[in-house]
């Protein structure tokens, strides 16, 4: 089943590299915002649970979904996401990640898979880190994080509200059970 999971996520991620504009871009052009703030990476590492994605085939009915982010010991970085299916099986996909764009750290290329590799875009933090708004270029992934897998209402409306200002198109947000 992880086997499944990670050849599914590579071929959606490759697949972004490829995507032009669908009949409901998320943001209404043919790409995201640049990262509103540059990242740390040492801040940024550690545990993320999600609290609200654009629905993919890879990540269906995935409920208490979080994403582990560690050093590697020949540079890059080790990812670990994770999440439970409607069966109540967990289901892990380990990756690899590398900064792209040394200036913010903000733009990464993501691999679960091989060679192929996907953006990931820190779009926008807290400047405590406590928050990350994540996306790539074509707009058509979305993943909203916190450090906390217990955010009040005012906090995930907080999110909504800044991912809408972003230019997303929050409708198409599906929110995230975590336990």
């Amino acid at each position: 089943m992880v086997r499944q999971h990670i050849i599914l996520l590579a071929a959606a991620i490759s697949l972004t590299g490829c995507a032009t504009v669908f009949d409901r871009h998320p943001v209404g052009n043919t790409s995201v915002p640049e990262p509103a703030k540059s990242i740390e990476l040492d801040r940024y590492l550690g545990k993320w649970f999600e609290i609200a994605r654009y629905e993919q085939g890879f990540q269906k009915g995935c409920e208490g979904v979080t994403a582990d982010y560690s050093r590697r010991e020949k540079g890059g970085i080790t990812v670990i996401n994770s999440c439970r299916k409607p069966d109540g099986e967990i289901d892990v996909a380990k990756g690899r990640a590398k900064i792209v764009d040394e200036a913010s750290g903000a733009k990464l290329k993501v691999s679960f898979f091989g060679p192929f590799f996907g953006d990931y875009w820190v779009l926008d933090r807290a400047d405590d880190y406590s928050w990350a708004i994540v996306g790539e270029p074509s707009g058509r992934y979305l993943w909203l994080l916190s450090r906390r897998a217990d955010i009040s209402d005012n906090e995930v409306t907080a999110l909504y509200n800044r991912a809408s200002a972003l230019g997303y198109d929050t409708a198409m947000l599906r929110r995230t059970e975590q336990p």
